[in-house]
């Protein structure tokens, strides 16, 4: 198909176009059907920490929750951008503690906390964060629990040769379907390699781990790794405070839809949602459960939120009500610093059915 390098989200001071925000997104089913499209559905897109659930996989299938005896509030920091609060602290260092390893085992260093609360509160202490405050220490305390499972030991777990790696390759390219050359692989901010794929293949692997969690409610002796996802699935809507944090997108968009789906956001303006199957999504006509990918092409994280709401207002997910919980994402005031609003968002792109 064409795509369409006219689809934008604009932001205006007192009617003046200031900037225009260009949008992708592919809308699949779990057979990687593309059904709805807006912008740029195949652009090579690097997936940061959208990622995450397919890389938690991983984790689960090395055996590292049985020998290290994790719960599912672990696999739900696991695949979190986590604020750096208290609780998201306590459980990367508990997580550690569980495999015998200490903070300066993990290779993702220290950063500024994406809360601007707890970042005050640093502030005021004269805090420096160090590994365990940044937001992928879940992921990280993780990928080493993974790594010494596989007999691979702590060191290097985070490079791309080694083999904990080699099995998160894998099993991205199982998910999505796509051979080695068709995916791309750089180093994320976290230090760990950073995915890059078409984004229709990205919307993909979000369909496939909605319908695992179809799948298991209703069926019997399925594949290990059905269940696997499933269980990333119910982790991530039972512990959205896990993935996210107070007043993050991630958790307050899992709480309102109340286990209908799950969203991750990756950094520089990417984003996944897994929605389960039911009577619109099959309107919509997905075999099954939907995954929908979104980029934002220079990377804003408001204007990212905003596309994302109104594509799920657009194709009638969820319930208004669920839908009007997320209005300040949707439609944000821009402030000045005085407090008067000078401006505000639209949403000028097609949401084109395919």
């Amino acid at each position: 198909m064409t795509a369409n390098t006219a689809d934008y989200i604009v932001t205006d001071r007192c009617g003046i176009v200031e900037s225009r925000h260009a949008v992708h997104a592919a809308v699949t089913d779990a057979t990687g059907k593309l059904l709805f499209a807006v912008g740029d559905p195949i652009r090579m897109t690097l997936a940061r920490s959208a990622a995450k659930p397919a890389q938690a996989l991983a984790i689960l299938e090395s055996g590292a929750f049985e020998q290290f005896d994790f719960d599912d509030a672990d696999l739900a920091l696991m695949c979190a951008s986590h604020n750096s609060e208290e609780r998201h602290i306590a459980r990367a260092r508990a997580m550690l503690e569980k495999i015998g390893a200490g903070e300066g085992d993990i290779r993702c260093g220290g950063h500024a906390a994406l809360s601007e609360e707890v970042n005050r509160e640093w502030i005021k202490r004269d805090y420096t964060p160090t590994a365990v405050c940044n937001n992928c220490s879940g992921k990280h305390a993780g990928m080493l629990a993974g790594s010494m499972a596989i007999g691979a030991g702590f060191a290097g777990y985070h490079l791309p040769d080694c083999p904990m790696q080699e099995r998160v390759r894998r099993v991205v390219g199982e998910l999505s379907g796509l051979d080695a050359k068709m995916m791309r692989w750089g180093v994320d901010g976290c230090n760990l390699p950073a995915l890059a794929l078409p984004l229709q293949f990205m919307g993909k692997i979000y369909a496939v781990v909605a319908a695992a969690a179809d799948a298991v409610e209703r069926s019997h002796g399925l594949s290990s790794r059905t269940y696997a996802l499933s269980r990333i699935y119910n982790a991530m809507t039972q512990y959205p405070e896990m993935v996210g944090g107070e007043g993050r997108f991630c958790t307050v968009l899992m709480q309102a839809f109340q286990g209908a789906l799950i969203g991750k956001v990756g950094a520089d303006g990417c984003y996944g949602l897994a929605i389960r199957a039911s009577d619109q999504t099959r309107k919509l006509g997905a075999v099954g459960a939907v995954g929908i990918a979104v980029k934002i092409e220079d990377g804003n994280l408001g204007v990212l939120y905003s596309a994302v709401v109104d594509i799920l207002e657009r194709l009638q997910l969820g319930t208004p009500d669920m839908r009007q919980k997320l209005t300040i994402f949707h439609h944000p005031d821009i402030l000045n610093t005085d407090g008067v609003v000078t401006g505000g968002f639209s949403h000028r792109f097609e949401l084109r059915r395919v």
